[in-house]
């Protein structure tokens, strides 16, 4: 298999665009290499099969969305609190919402794992690493809520990034405050009188 780095990375980000754009039955090696403008048969130089291929989309998409170190510093250094919680949770909207090809891509590959046994194998490994990643940083961070919370956080943020980036139900309300009701109803059984301002 090729090794360029730079070249593999154009790739998967044509893989992306691809899965974005046309769904998963539009992403073949043909037309990553016609996205990518690279000669054909380079896809297949650097991924063995679909397989390889997808497993390594899902490392590019983590990338793609990591957070920004001086953010989560930034944010590191507040008191733990529901609103603090709050303004993680904005950190990852904004994430997901301006790499929005990388999210519609994620989403396809999700609504693929419902039809495909291989693919719902890779969406489950990459969802259960980072869920058990983001709740070992949500307990490390000192924030209020378990792994409950998390989880219910996750249910909840696919809702909303879903409806932002197809046909919001009520485009009038704004994000900002379906987070904070979010936030608000998400920690009113954890801590009654919790502050969520």
């Amino acid at each position: 298999m090729a090794t360029n780095t730079r070249r593999r990375t154009l790739l998967l980000d044509a893989a992306i665009d691809l899965l974005a754009g046309r769904g998963a039955r539009g992403l073949t090696f043909r037309a990553i290499d016609e996205t990518a403008g690279t000669p054909i048969g380079t896809a297949s130089n650097y991924f063995a099969d679909r397989g390889e291929l997808l497993a390594q989309v899902f490392d590019r998409i983590g990338a793609r969305l990591a957070p920004d170190p001086e953010v989560l510093a930034r944010l590191g250094r507040r008191r733990p609190s529901a609103k603090l919680f709050g303004d993680y949770m904005r950190d990852i909207v904004s994430r997901l919402t301006t790499e929005r090809d990388v999210t519609l891509a994620l989403f396809e590959l999700r609504l693929e794992a419902s039809r495909n046994p291989d693919v719902a194998r890779l969406v489950r490994a990459w969802q259960g690493a980072g869920f058990s990643a983001d709740v070992a940083f949500h307990t490390d961070a000192g924030l209020p809520g378990g792994r409950d919370e998390v989880a219910l956080f996750h249910y909840a943020l696919d809702g909303l990034i879903l409806d932002r980036l197809t046909a919001p139900i009520d485009p009038a309300t704004t994000t900002d405050h379906v987070i904070d009701r979010l936030v608000a109803g998400l920690f009113r059984d954890v801590h009654p009188a919790l502050d969520t301002r």
